[in-house]
């Protein structure tokens, strides 16, 4: 899940848990809404943690050294 889809949940969550008034007898709006934020936090925490794993892996690699311009020479 990316960083934008992590905070659309959350704010979509929020919505739905603290600006919906709207009442329905078959779902509970606030428990759906509770449940998208946990899933956008979860997604988020996912997210940084994967972009600090790969920003380390970019600064461990080893420079290649530089190639000929003609391999066939």
């Amino acid at each position: 899940m990316s960083l934008g889809a992590s905070l659309a949940l959350i704010a979509v969550g929020a919505i739905l848990r603290y600006a919906v008034t709207w009442r329905s007898s078959d779902i509970d709006i606030p428990v759906v809404g509770l449940i998208l934020m946990i899933v956008g936090i979860i997604g988020l925490i996912v997210s940084v943690a994967y972009m600090i794993m790969a920003a380390d892996r970019r600064r461990d690699a080893a420079v290649a050294p530089p190639r000929d311009r003609d391999p066939y020479r």
